[in-house]
C-alpha cells in the first residue's frame, strides 16, 4: 500500500463509546431501577449523608384508590427532584412516601364493587362484627391500590424508603391520630355544636370545603313577601303605623330553606325605599296597592320580575327603622307563628335580588353567623334563638318544617326532589309570593359523586378557631390578630408569617383563607376512618361534656397501637376503655374524623416517631437546629392539606409542622383545557413511560413553569423528545471523546488555551447559578440554562471548534490534552447538575464513563467548581469574538446554499473589522480555527460594499473567498501546505506530525 492509499481513519481520535444514540428509555430505565434496588441506593444515600443537616420533604399522602394520573406524576417528580437536589447540595435529604387510606372514596368504592354491583345488601354497620368486617374490606382495598401506586411511583424514578412507607391506616398511625384529637379535647377547643355544613345526600356525610367543586346548576327562584308584623323600641307605635300593610321582599334560589327562615338580613349601607304598586294585571301575584320595602337600586328589577307595570316610591326607609321592625313568616298559617326580626349583616349587597337576604341559620354560613351574633339580643326580645333541624341526612324535611315533613330536597340519586314545588305551592296559597323563575348558576357539588350538596344544620364536631387555648404548650406570645388571647387562628397566622412560601403568593392565599375560615368541622358520619375517640355526656342545652381522663385515653391509644382503630367498634369497647368509669353515663362517640385531620396529623406519627421511622430520628428544626421540613403539593392544598396540617400542629404544638411550602399548578392539555375523558385529551403517565420513558416526563416537569398551570400533549411531548435527543447526543459525544483521555494527561487551568479557559469560566458561572436555582427550587431556570449551555455553548460552539484538534492533533498536543481535561470537567458538572432531573440518563452516562462498579451519580455532591476559574474579562473578549464568528458563519451559509462551497473547510474568508474593540479582541485569535475554515484573513477596515454583514454586529464585513491549495487526506483542510512533509505527501504538516507519533506508538506496541 502506498502512502496516498492509506486509510487514515484509524489514526484519528474519533469518539468511541457504548453509550447508545437511541436512548431506549422504556427498556433501559427498569434495569437501572433494579440496579438501585439491588445495591440498596436508598441505604447508601442515608449512609453517605450521615451527620449532615436534614432536609425532609414530608410527603403529602396521595389517596390509595386508583392508578396515578398525570397530575400525581408531576407531583411525585417534583418531590423527587427536590429530594435528590438537596442531597447533592449537601443535606441528608430523606423522602418517606405516604398514603391517605381512610375516608369516603374508599368506602364508596367498596360499597360499589362488593355490594351494589352484585346486588348485595350493605352490611348492618350497627353490628360490631359487621362493622369491623366492612372496615377490613376497606383496608384491603386501600392496600391493593397502595401497592399499585407504589410501583407506578417507583417507575417514575422516585427514590425513597419504599419498603417502609407511612400510611394513615397503620395501627401506630391510627393510635397517634386518636391521641391528636384527644389533645384538642384537653385544650378546650374540641366541641360538639350545631352548624350548617355542606352535606352530601348521596354519600350521607358532611363535606369539607376541599371536597366540594362548583358546577352549573339550575335553581328555582322566588320573590317572597314577609308582611311587617310589629315594631320594637320607643317608636314601635309610630313604625307600626308607618309600615302598616307593607312587606319586606326577599329573593332566594333555595325555596326549600324557607321553613328554616328565622330572620331577614339587611345592610345599613344600602338605601331602601317603600314602594306602592299602582298598576298590575288582575291575575298578578303582586296586586294594585301592595306596599313593598326594597333596595332603591333593585326596585325596578323586582317589579319587572313581578310583572308590575307601574309603581310609586312612597317614602325612604332608613336603616334604623329596619332594625326595629319584625315580620310575619310567609308560611305562618302552617305553624310558623313567630316574629322574623331584621338583622344587620355585612354580607348583604344590592348587586342582585332585593337588597334583603332571607336568613335561615341552619342552611348557610353567613346566615348562621349573623343569627348567632345576635342571639343574646334576640333572646332578650323574647325570640327563641334555637336553630331548627329542618332537613335530615336523607335530604328530607323534618317535623321542624311543619307542612312539608317528608318532602325531599334531593333524592338518593342526587336529583332535585319535591320540596321546592311544595314550598312554592304553599307560598302561592298564602298569597306571599310575587314572582318566580329559574337561574343557571355555579352551585356546590361533591367532588366524588358529582351531585349537588345542601347546607343543613347537623350535630357535628368542631375545633374552635377563636376560643382561647387552655393549658397548652407552644404559645406564640404575640398579640392576637383579633385582640384576644392565644387562639388557633392567631397561632396559625403567626406560623404562616414564619414560613417560606414558594411561590411567595402562596402566603397571601392561605392568609386570606385562615383569616376568614369558620371553625373546623372534623366529624364524618361514616365507617372507614379513625373514630373521634372520646366519651361524652349530654347537657340540657344540647352541648356535651367531654371526658378528659388520662387513664382512659391511654387505654384507647394503647389498644389502637396493638389492634388498630377497629378496637373502638368491637363488642364491649365502651366498657373496656372506660374501666371503672363505665357506670357514670359516658357515651362513646362513633363519628369518624375527617380525612383532612388524618393527613393533617401525619407530622405527628412520621416526623416525630423515631421508633417507627428511625431514618427520620433527631430532627431539630430552625431556629434551634439546622434541619428543615418542606411540604410540596398542588396549589389547591392551601385549603386542603397545608391548612389542615397547619391547624393541627398549631393547635397541639403552637407552631407549623413545616419550614417551607412549595406549590405547583394543575396539568392542562396543550390547548389549555382541563383534561377529561369525555374530551379525549387526557395524557396517562403510564403511556408516556411506555412510549418514551420516564425521563421524558421528568424533563417536561422540570422544563415547565410549575408555579403556573402546566400543559402537556402529543406535540409538547414531541418537542421534549427532540430536546432530550440533543442533550443525550451532547453527553454521548463527551463520553466518546473521553475514551481517549487519561488522567495523567490532565492540564492545569493556567496552562490552557483561552478557549478552554472560557469554558471553565462558563462552568464557574453556571456552578453558582445552578446551585442557587436548586436552592430556590427553580428547575425551569436550571433546565433552560443547561439546555442552552449544552446545545449552544458546547455542541454548536466549543465542540464544533475543537473537533479538529481532538480528532486530528498529535497525541502529544497540549491543546488536545487541555480540551480533554475541560471535557472531563464539563461531563462531571453537566451530568451531576442534570442528575436530579434526568435521574436515569445521568446514571446511565455516569456508569458509561466510570464503569459498572462505580458508585451511583446520585451519591455524588454537586462538584466544587473553583471560583478562580471565573474570568469576566476573558468572557467579554470572547463575546466579541463570537459576534465576529456569527458574521463569518452567516456569510458561509449563503455560499453553501448557493453551492459555491461544500463544507466550511473549503473557505478562506477575508474578515474586515472596523470596530476598534472588536478588532482588538480578535487580532490575536486563530480566526480560521474559530470559524472552522482552512484559512482566514483579518483586515482592519470597513471592507467592500458587497461584503456580507449582519445588522446587529456593526463594523464587521466578510468576503467568502475559497481556500487555495490541496485538500488534506486526513483532516480535510484545504491548504497550500499539504505535502510539505515528503514522508506524508497528502497531509498537512500538523497531520504529518500526528501520523509520525501514531506510527511510532504502533511500532512500539508491536
Amino acid at each position: 500500500m502506498t502512502q496516498t492509499e492509506r486509510d487514515y481513519s484509524e489514526t484519528l481520535f474519533l469518539p468511541r463509546t457504548e453509550f447508545p444514540m437511541r436512548a431506549g428509555l422504556p427498556e433501559r430505565e427498569p434495569l437501572l431501577l433494579k440496579r438501585w434496588k439491588d445495591e440498596n441506593l436508598y441505604g447508601k444515600l442515608r449512609e453517605a449523608a450521615k451527620d449532615r443537616a436534614k432536609f425532609i420533604l414530608h410527603d403529602g399522602p396521595p389517596y390509595a384508590n386508583g392508578n396515578i394520573h398525570i397530575g400525581t406524576a408531576l407531583n411525585k417528580i417534583l418531590k423527587d427532584v427536590v429530594t435528590r437536589s438537596q442531597q447533592m447540595l449537601g443535606f441528608d435529604s430523606n423522602y418517606v412516601p405516604g398514603w391517605d387510606c381512610h375516608g369516603l372514596p374508599i368506602e364508596w368504592k367498596v360499597e360499589e364493587e362488593n355490594y351494589r354491583s352484585k346486588n348485595k345488601a350493605k352490611p348492618n354497620l350497627s353490628d360490631p362484627a359487621a362493622m369491623i368486617a366492612f372496615r377490613q374490606e376497606c383496608r384491603a382495598y386501600a392496600q391493593h391500590w397502595l401497592n399499585v401506586q407504589r410501583e407506578e411511583f417507583k417507575r417514575l424514578g422516585v427514590e425513597g424508603d419504599w419498603d417502609h412507607p407511612y400510611t394513615t391506616m397503620n395501627f401506630a398511625a391510627e393510635a397517634q391520630i386518636a391521641r391528636e384529637i384527644m389533645k384538642f379535647a384537653q385544650n378546650g377547643t374540641l366541641y360538639r355544636g350545631s352548624k350548617p355544613v355542606m352535606w352530601s345526600v348521596v354519600e350521607k356525610t358532611a363535606l369539607a370545603e376541599a371536597e366540594v367543586e362548583y358546577e352549573d346548576y339550575t335553581s328555582d327562584t322566588v320573590w317572597v313577601k314577609f308582611p311587617v308584623r310589629s315594631a320594637r323600641g320607643k317608636r314601635n307605635k309610630t313604625l307600626e303605623h308607618k309600615y302598616k300593610g307593607a312587606s319586606v321582599v326577599i329573593w332566594t334560589t333555595t325555596p326549600w330553606t324557607l321553613p328554616g327562615n328565622r330572620a331577614i338580613s339587611y345592610s345599613p349601607k344600602i338605601s331602601y325605599g317603600l314602594y306602592k304598586v299602582t298598576d298590575a294585571a288582575p291575575d298578578n301575584w303582586a296586586k294594585f296597592g301592595d306596599l313593598f320595602i326594597l333596595s332603591e337600586n333593585l326596585a325596578g328589577d323586582v317589579f319587572k320580575q313581578a310583572r308590575v307595570t307601574a309603581y310609586d316610591k312612597v317614602a325612604d326607609v332608613p336603616a334604623e327603622d329596619l332594625a326595629d321592625l319584625g315580620c310575619a313568616h310567609p308560611l305562618r298559617a302552617l305553624g310558623y307563628d313567630f316574629t322574623v326580626p331584621l338583622l344587620a349583616g355585612d354580607h348583604v349587597t344590592d348587586d342582585t335580588g332585593t337588597g334583603f337576604v332571607h336568613t335561615a341559620p341552619g342552611h348557610g354560613r353567613e346566615d348562621f353567623e349573623v343569627w348567632t351574633a345576635n342571639a343574646r339580643v334576640l333572646e332578650a326580645d323574647g325570640i327563641n334563638s334555637a336553630i331548627p333541624y329542618t332537613v335530615d341526612e336523607n335530604g328530607a324535611l323534618t317535623a321542624h318544617a311543619p307542612g312539608f315533613t317528608g318532602k325531599r330536597v334531593i333524592n338518593d340519586k342526587g336529583e332535585k326532589g319535591d320540596a321546592n314545588d311544595a314550598v312554592i305551592k304553599a307560598l302561592v296559597e298564602a298569597g306571599n309570593i310575587i314572582a318566580r323563575g329559574r337561574l343557571k348558576h355555579q352551585y356546590p357539588h361533591s367532588w366524588r359523586s358529582k351531585k349537588p350538596v345542601i347546607f343543613r344544620n347537623t350535630p357535628q364536631w368542631f375545633i374552635a378557631m377563636d376560643k382561647p387555648i387552655a393549658d397548652a404548650p407552644g404559645k406564640p406570645g404575640a398579640a392576637d390578630i383579633a385582640g384576644k388571647d392565644d387562639t388557633l387562628r392567631h397561632r396559625a397566622m403567626t406560623a404562616i408569617a414564619a414560613t417560606q412560601w414558594i411561590p411567595a403568593a402562596g402566603e397571601n392565599r392561605i392568609t386570606g383563607m385562615i383569616e376568614s375560615r369558620p371553625d373546623w368541622v372534623i366529624s364524618r358520619q361514616r365507617a372507614w376512618g379513625v373514630p373521634i375517640a372520646v366519651f361524652v355526656k349530654e347537657k340540657p342545652d344540647g352541648s356535651v361534656d367531654i371526658l378528659n381522663d388520662p387513664a382512659v385515653n391511654k387505654r384507647i391509644g394503647d389498644a389502637f397501637e396493638r389492634e388498630g382503630a377497629d378496637a373502638w367498634y368491637a363488642e364491649g369497647a365502651a366498657a373496656r376503655f372506660l374501666g371503672d368509669r363505665a357506670r357514670e353515663g359516658w357515651q362513646k362517640v362513633d363519628d369518624i374524623l375527617d380525612v383532612w385531620f388524618d393527613s393533617g396529623s401525619t407530622h405527628a406519627f412520621v416526623l416525630e416517631d423515631p421508633e417507627n421511622f428511625p431514618q427520620l430520628k433527631g430532627i431539630v428544626r430552625k431556629p434551634k437546629g439546622k434541619d428543615q421540613v418542606m411540604y410540596l403539593e398542588g396549589s389547591d392544598q392551601h385549603r386542603g392539606w397545608f391548612q389542615s396540617s397547619l391547624l393541627e400542629s398549631c393547635g397541639t404544638r403552637g407552631i407549623a409542622p413545616f419550614d417551607m411550602v412549595l406549590t405547583h399548578g394543575f396539568v392542562l392539555d396543550e390547548h389549555g383545557r382541563k383534561m377529561s375523558k369525555s374530551l379525549g385529551n387526557t395524557v396517562a403517565p403510564q403511556d408516556v413511560i411506555k412510549n418514551s420513558g420516564a425521563d421524558i416526563l421528568r424533563m417536561w416537569a422540570c422544563a415547565s413553569d410549575y408555579a403556573d398551570d402546566l400543559r402537556i400533549g402529543p406535540e409538547i411531548l414531541k418537542t421534549n423528545v427532540e430536546t432530550y435527543r440533543k442533550l443525550r447526543n451532547t453527553i454521548r459525544w463527551m463520553l466518546g471523546s473521553l475514551a481517549h483521555f487519561h488522567d495523567d494527561e490532565r492540564v492545569k487551568a493556567d496552562d490552557m488555551p483561552e478557549l478552554e479557559r472560557l469554558m471553565l469560566h462558563r462552568l464557574a458561572e453556571l456552578d453558582v447559578a445552578v446551585k442557587d436555582a436548586y436552592r430556590a427550587f427553580d428547575y425551569k431556570r436550571i433546565f433552560a440554562m443547561l439546555n442552552s449551555f449544552m446545545t449552544s455553548d458546547l455542541s454548536a460552539f466549543y465542540f464544533d471548534i475543537r473537533k479538529d484538534a481532538l480528532y486530528c492533533d498529535p497525541i502529544s498536543s497540549q491543546k488536545r490534552k487541555a480540551a480533554l481535561t475541560v471535557i472531563d470537567h464539563l461531563f462531571r458538572c453537566t451530568v451531576t447538575w442534570l442528575a436530579p432531573m434526568l435521574c436515569f440518563t445521568a446514571e446511565e452516562a455516569w456508569l458509561s464513563r466510570y464503569g459498572d462498579e462505580a458508585a451511583s451519580v446520585h451519591l455524588q455532591l454537586f462538584p466544587d467548581v473553583p471560583a478562580d476559574w471565573r474570568d469576566d474579562r476573558l468572557a467579554e473578549k470572547w463575546r466579541k469574538i463570537r459576534n465576529v464568528r456569527r458574521v463569518v458563519t452567516g456569510a458561509l451559509e449563503l455560499e453553501r446554499a448557493g453551492k459555491r462551497i461544500g463544507s466550511s473547510l473549503e473557505a478562506a474568508p477575508i474578515v474586515h473589522v472596523s470596530d476598534p474593540d472588536l478588532f482588538a479582541a480578535i487580532v490575536d485569535a486563530d480566526l480560521a480555527e474559530i470559524c472552522i475554515t482552512s484559512h482566514a484573513t483579518l483586515v482592519e477596515g470597513e471592507g467592500p460594499a458587497d461584503a456580507f454583514r449582519l445588522d446587529d454586529v456593526r463594523g464587521v464585513a466578510v468576503e467568502p473567498v475559497r481556500a487555495r491549495g490541496r485538500k488534506c487526506a486526513r483532516s480535510w483542510k484545504v491548504t497550500e501546505s499539504v505535502g510539505e512533509d515528503p514522508q506524508y505527501p497528502d497531509v498537512t504538516p500538523r497531520d504529518a506530525q500526528a501520523l509520525r507519533e501514531w506510527d511510532t506508538l504502533r511500532k512500539a506496541a508491536e
